[in-house]
């Protein structure tokens, strides 16, 4: 049976009014990197959905401390995403709050998540042209691990959500299903080399843009999650 992960719930402002709830699951002591890896979650699910916690439980296993939290809607309770500079905000703001956090300190950090919160932790690490110095928390970013980039909505290829990649200068990890209807592999990896990201992709065979696989597939699903959070560990840890 695994050893389960200590988890850690915590209050983050995001202005004077408002604030949201992070989690924080501390990688196990035999085997801890000391990398801090913060996860945002997609737009239709909270960071208590089955996904966020299967993968922040599993890297924690693998030594990574692994961070979640709420976006301000979702925290809220509303169904409709904050516009893209709130969504930000709240991002930069958990990312301070995890660079301060007092086990945490020292560690590297590594930034990304799922779908939207991948996108948006991108956003972050590629800097805002009206934030000074001080604030850009862009420069304390390590690394990125993007789990099912959102290159563009399903069915509107030309509507790219790729123009900020290539002010990220930390490496990013792409992690896409072969079958992800928000941007396949191969249109990624044009993205990828016309850009000459400091990127590496790893493609989940028969993966969706949860990276689930058909019934039919040669690997279980659960096979398949592990084998990604292994990849994530990995890379990481080299960083």
């Amino acid at each position: 049976m695994r050893e389960p992960a200590e988890t850690e719930k915590f209050a983050v402002g995001i202005n004077d009014r408002d604030g949201v709830t992070a989690i924080l699951y501390g990688a196990l002591k035999k085997n801890r990197a000391g990398i801090s890896v913060l996860l945002g979650h997609g737009a239709g699910a909270s960071q208590t959905s089955p996904f966020m916690r299967l993968f922040a439980s599993g890297l924690a296993e693998r030594g990574l401390d692994a961070l979640t939290f709420n976006f301000l809607y979702m925290e809220q309770g509303r169904r409709v995403p904050d516009p893209k500079p709130k969504l930000e905000a709240c991002y930069r703001a958990v990312i301070k709050a995890v660079l301060e956090h007092r086990k945490l300190k020292g560690n590297r950090l590594v930034v990304g998540g799922k779908s939207m919160g991948g996108r948006i932790a991108s956003h972050v690490a590629a800097g805002e042209k009206n934030n000074s110095a001080s604030d850009r928390v862009s420069l304390r970013v390590a690394g990125l691990v993007l789990l099912g980039y959102p290159l563009h909505p399903p069915g509107k290829p030309q509507q790219m959500r790729d123009a900020h990649l290539k002010a990220i200068r930390a490496p990013i990890l792409f992690i896409q299903g072969s079958r992800d209807a928000f941007g396949r592999p191969d249109e990624l990896r044009v993205v990828i080399e016309r850009d000459r990201l400091p990127a590496t992709l790893q493609v989940i065979d028969g993966g969706d843009h949860s990276f689930k696989v058909p019934k039919t597939s040669l690997l279980p699903q659960q096979q398949v999650f592990e084998t990604t959070m292994d990849q994530i560990a990995h890379w990481s840890a080299a960083l």
